[in-house]
């Protein structure tokens, strides 16, 4: 099976996963409608969503470039009209558009937890809710959530309460719609990486050039993606997916190429369950390790002092 002929809606389609996911989508001949915010290149962030759908075309596929925000409902109220206007109807959504601030409580603004809230959450059920009434009338109909498993463990939030509470507002949207719209035949899943992916949140804000080699590409989450939405909707719903386990279920066993830095050790992402990582193959690591310090003899004098400003 594959992609050809489907439509998919992606948002926080401009770069990263959301535009690997497009792209993989684009090598089975599909429609793909981007909904993205950065219609201007921007001086730290990759590309824009016109760049983006320039590669799906690219790629083989068919493009549409949507500028607008998830927080809003008229944008993305325009946005669907425009996506079934172009190409007669919506058969894939993707809720890729995420915010991430991973600060604990007293050092997270309200602003950030708004902005958290309202695209991860808020921005993952506004969405779903204005596509399903046309996924209904799809053949073979997917949402599909870039969304953690469930696990309401202290860990994962001890270090971040605000945006594990807004990520698993996207996992509480794959539960509940599927439970609702499974009956109806849409197939609501999340999936999510077993490693960090090199994106630019994780470059910006995460460790640079570091913590990304230790990374996999956003590659292995878009194959994964796509083995998920050409699978039967009614028999294939309310799973939460970890892109190793999709593919290797798919026959997978090499997955080296992946790797941003072949033979790193890989970091494991956030919100893993323990079973998922004690059945995984891969060795994967917390954090990374840090080079040991010189003896204090060793070390010229200036690198004990503070430095001057």
């Amino acid at each position: 099976m594959s992609l050809r002929g489907k439509t998919l809606l992606i948002t926080g389609a401009t770069r990263g996963i959301g535009l690997a996911i497009a792209l993989r989508a684009a090598r089975d001949g599909a429609r793909v409608a981007l909904l993205g915010k950065t219609a201007e290149p921007h001086p730290r962030l990759p590309g824009t969503i016109f760049s983006a759908a320039e590669a799906v075309r690219a790629a083989g596929g068919e493009a549409l470039a949507l500028v607008a925000d998830v927080r809003f409902e008229a944008q993305v109220a325009a946005a669907v009209a425009r996506t079934l206007e172009a190409f007669g109807g919506l058969d894939i959504l993707v809720n890729n558009a995420s915010a991430i601030a991973l600060t604990g409580t007293l050092d997270t603004e309200l602003k950030q937890y708004d902005l958290m809230q309202q695209v991860n959450a808020r921005g993952t059920f506004l969405c779903s809710k204005l596509c399903l009434p046309h996924l209904k009338r799809a053949s073979n109909p997917h949402i599909l959530n870039l969304a953690p498993p469930l696990e309401l463990q202290p860990r994962w939030f001890a270090r971040h309460t605000a945006y594990t509470m807004a990520k698993y507002g996207m996992s509480l949207c794959t539960l509940g719609l599927a439970a609702e719209f499974g009956p109806e035949g849409v197939a609501v899943n999340a999936l999510w990486p077993l490693t960090v992916i090199d994106t630019s949140a994780v470059r910006n804000l995460l460790g640079g050039d570091p913590v990304a080699r230790a990374c996999r590409r956003p590659e292995i989450v878009a194959d994964a993606a796509r083995a998920i939405l050409v699978r039967p909707a009614r028999t294939c719903t309310g799973q939460f997916f970890i892109d190793e386990e999709v593919l290797r279920a798919e026959g997978v066993s090499d997955f080296s190429g992946y790797a941003v830095e072949p033979g790193a050790l890989l970091l494991a992402d956030a919100f893993l369950p323990e079973a998922v990582r004690a059945a995984s193959p891969t060795p994967l690591v917390d954090r990374m390790p840090q080079a040991p310090r010189p003896p204090e003899a060793s070390r010229p004098p200036e690198a004990s002092q503070p430095p001057q400003t």
